[in-house]
């Protein structure tokens, strides 16, 4: 089988993977750059999900690339908006002319040896094999499973004679009209799915276990209307709202963290104003406290409109049993359905799956911290695009591919074939790197996925955009914790992938 070579391989053409390759063109215009892309399309999870009503649970201020104006005034996209916004962006800054689609990373070998990465690839299309080799590996696939979500088992599903759904495979010719629907679940992707489905089924109700601070924005930006009525180009007028956007969400996850029974109190007023009497407010009273879990935002308070109109209602309760006919509840309620959406999350899987090895020995990632939140401890030439939990996505991917721009063109004026972050069992804490702060149901499932915390700088993940910035975009890139080398032997056992026992507590 013959190989090929490029410089750099970006593993996903979703949003981290057309930022991170139009990064590194920019800033190594004479670098070779390939995209590898399991689907179809360019646009990862936007072309994943297509369940009534998608929509981004950022406003698109932020969710934008930092080099492409949003141009809309929404303050929220939906899911085929933002898939098209990520398709032009790639066409028209050269990258998708470099995807290859249907392409499955399945194992990712890299030699000291020759300073380079081997990684096999399945053609979906064809059922064949590829080979490349690659002086350097960007992981974009996110941290979804894209081929099984998180599904849990419920009593009784096999008596149920209707329709079960889960959002992440929603059938096409699902035609809810007319029908009565159950929502699992009171994530972002429930409280989408709700409003959506009510404007034509019979009725919805979305059962939650618990409840989920939720928060009503503005359907349309009122600063970017303004400033679009105004004529204000429109790189200006993405830039103030960007700017403006980024400091609101900052201040509101801090405020949020240092007085969160004033936040609570603040997040129950406003959707009691918006909810009114007629919805009863144990419904969206969350046990927990603002930001433990990531808040939900309905554009236009669409959510409470659907409840007030009587086509919808929300059931907090658990699961006794599913019937032939619906789902028994432990109080003793049965609510009919003609369709059960189970909407009960993700499943957390790292690379896409990709098997990773250093000079043929097998990597832990979850026994491995992350260097400035980008590189993997001790793995040569890799960068792991992994975005915000607490704010946009694509605030972070776009550090993290600017990062790797720099970072690329600082090894080439220097001669430098190798950089490796080595770290020591002190840099590393129990935590992983998304399991300290929240406790999401997949935040809680990614512990045993994600790499570890660090308990320093330049280990430590902030999840802190500001500190980022600086971090990434500004800082130089010599660091004591970044080795740089010429390919060769392997320099020691510091750098060997997992000789050392586990720090983590068994």
């Amino acid at each position: 089988m013959e190989q090929q070579h490029v410089d750099v391989l970006v593993i996903g053409a979703g949003i981290s993977g057309i930022s991170a390759a139009r990064h590194v063109l920019r800033d190594n215009p004479e670098a070779s750059v390939v995209v590898l892309e399991r689907r179809a399309r360019v646009g990862g999870t936007w072309d994943l999900f297509r369940y009534p009503g998608i929509r981004s649970d950022s406003d698109m201020s932020t969710f934008g690339f930092g080099f492409r104006p949003w141009r809309d005034a929404r303050i929220l996209a939906d899911g085929a908006q933002i898939r098209q916004y990520v398709e032009d962006a790639a066409a028209d800054d050269g990258v998708l002319e470099r995807v290859r689609f249907g392409r499955r990373a399945i194992s990712a070998d890299f030699s000291h040896a020759t300073g380079r990465w081997t990684v096999e690839v399945e053609d979906e299309n064809t059922g064949g094999n590829e080979s490349y080799s690659a002086g350097y590996v960007v992981g974009a696939t996110g941290y979804y499973d894209y081929d099984q979500p998180y599904r849990p088992e419920f009593p009784g599903e096999a008596d149920y004679r209707g329709t079960l759904v889960h959002p992440q495979h929603w059938p096409q010719d699902l035609d809810h009209t007319g029908k009565r629907v159950i929502v699992i679940g009171s994530g972002a992707t429930a409280i989408t799915l709700l409003p959506a489905m009510a404007e034509s089924a019979a009725h919805v109700t979305m059962l939650q276990r618990s409840p989920t601070y939720v928060l009503a924005l503005p359907e349309v930006d009122p600063l970017t209307f303004v400033l679009q009525k105004l004529r204000a180009p429109a790189s200006l007028t993405y830039k103030i709202s960007r700017a403006r956007n980024i400091a609101l969400q900052r201040g509101s996850y801090a405020f949020c963290r240092k007085y969160p029974r004033l936040a609570r109190k603040v997040l129950l007023g406003l959707v009691r104003a918006r909810a009114g009497k007629a919805v009863d407010m144990r419904h969206f009273s969350p046990r927990y406290k603002p930001w433990d879990q990531r808040l939900c935002v309905v554009p236009g308070g669409d959510l409470f409109k659907t409840l007030k109109s009587g086509k919808a209602s929300i059931a907090t309760d658990h699961i006794d049993t599913f019937t032939a006919d619906g789902i028994r509840l432990k109080s003793g309620e049965e609510l009919k359905a003609d369709i059960v959406v189970t909407a009960t999350g993700l499943s957390v899987r790292l690379l896409g799956g990709m098997a990773l090895t250093v000079d043929g020995a097998p990597v832990d990632v979850t026994n491995r911290v992350l260097y400035k939140a980008v590189l993997l401890e001790g793995v040569p030439n890799m960068s792991l695009v992994i975005g915000y939990t607490n704010a946009s996505w694509t605030l972070k991917a776009d550090l993290a591919a600017a990062y790797t721009a720099r970072l690329l063109a600082h090894m080439r004026r220097h001669g430098h074939d190798i950089a490796t972050p080595v770290a020591t069992d002190d840099d590393r804490s129990v935590f992983s790197v998304m399991g300290e702060a929240l406790t999401s149901g997949y935040i809680a499932r990614a512990d045993k996925v994600m790499p570890r915390q660090g308990t320093r700088d330049p280990w430590r993940l902030w999840n802190n955009y500001y500190r980022d910035r600086a971090l990434l975009r500004d800082a130089p890139i010599d660091d004591s914790s970044l080795r740089f080398d010429a390919a060769g032997p392997a320099p020691g056992a510091e750098t060997a992938p997992d000789t050392r026992a586990s720090s983590r507590a068994a």
